[in-house]
């Protein structure tokens, strides 16, 4: 039996049509920011967004790095383009060709990067809720990051993650602790506009699959999303 999806209709004006419209709107930047300044307010209720995501056992393993110092942020960038360079080689015929008009990144040209980190040891050892899934504490951290970006779409700004880097320069080069993952490099900024279209789908390198495809009933159905 085949169930029929129902799309949601809201009026315009309703808090739920805004949500629907940012998350809709939001794209993962690279080439769209205009180094301009990101007002602290701004920040402020970013970053108060970022934190109030839900956490496992309310551990709240997580941090942010604040990135503005240039050099730092070269230094980052040289990285970032070498481990490219890493994954071009791995590439042959048209996804090489392909893949050479993506940009990665968009370290220096962003206001500000935003690290954000996972501490295991936050809230430990009895996180309430992490004894079977030990990664619960790591996913917490991306609900943030989530909240970091949709709240910093709704006030105009851009994000995006970088991940294209190991951990452990990363870690050496922003003197994070032994044991804390730096688990993602966010570019922030104001930006001169969102895409329509997420860059890979631009570019042709993926297509995002239709929500039947990924959509299972009971139990899951093999062989949908390939």
């Amino acid at each position: 039996m085949t169930t029929a999806r129902r799309v949601p209709q809201f009026p315009a004006s309703t808090p739920a049509a805004d949500l629907y419209d940012v998350i809709q709107r939001r794209r993962d930047v690279r080439s769209e920011f205009t180094g301009g300044e990101i007002p602290d307010d701004v920040l402020d209720r970013v970053l108060t967004a970022a934190h109030s995501a839900p956490s496992v056992g309310l551990s709240q393993p997580w941090d942010f790095v604040l990135v503005r110092d240039e050099s730092t942020r070269r230094s980052f960038r040289e990285h970032v383009l070498a481990e490219r360079s890493v994954f071009a080689a791995q590439l042959r015929g048209e996804r090489a060709q392909t893949f050479s008009k993506i940009k990665v990144e968009g370290i220096v040209e962003s206001s500000m990067g935003v690290v954000v980190t996972y501490d295991p040891d936050r809230g430990a050892p009895e996180v309430l809720g992490r004894h079977a899934i030990a990664d619960a504490g790591l996913y917490s951290v991306c609900l943030a990051i989530q909240n970091l970006w949709l709240t910093a779409t709704a006030e105009g700004l851009g994000v995006g993650w970088v991940s294209f880097y190991r951990e452990e320069f990363l870690r050496r080069l922003l003197d994070i602790p032994t044991g804390v993952r730096p688990v993602a490099w966010l570019c922030v900024g104001p930006v001169r506009a969102l895409a329509d279209t997420p860059d890979l789908e631009r570019h042709g390198w993926r297509r995002r699959l239709p929500l039947e495809k990924v959509v299972h009933y009971e139990k899951y159905r093999h062989g949908l999303a390939r």
